[in-house]
């Protein structure tokens, strides 16, 4: 599956790491919707290093949809609740 990390590009990601990525992202967005700073921190990080560590980087000019869509690193609380409220794909 492609996975694109917000602002740093697309990697390739075995689809056997979908539950995982799946529960990282739903702690994260726990975390959006209740506020908490400090859990949102952690989990975006987590989210974030999970996918690098498990994904393969795509050349930049490789184009194509993403199966899932997470946060640049350095986003904050406001800026991710925003997206998420937007409707924005980020799978929740």
């Amino acid at each position: 599956m492609i996975v694109r990390i917000m602002g740093e590009g697309q990697l390739q990601v075995a689809e056997s790491a979908a539950d995982e990525l799946n529960a990282l992202d739903a702690t994260l967005e726990k975390a959006v919707t209740a506020g908490d700073e400090q859990e949102f921190r952690r989990a975006l990080t987590a989210l974030v290093d999970r996918v690098r560590a498990l994904g393969t980087p795509l050349p930049a000019d490789a184009l194509g949809p993403s199966d899932l869509i997470v946060p640049r690193a350095g986003a904050n609380l406001a800026e991710v609740k925003r997206l998420l409220t937007e409707d924005a794909d980020i799978p929740g």
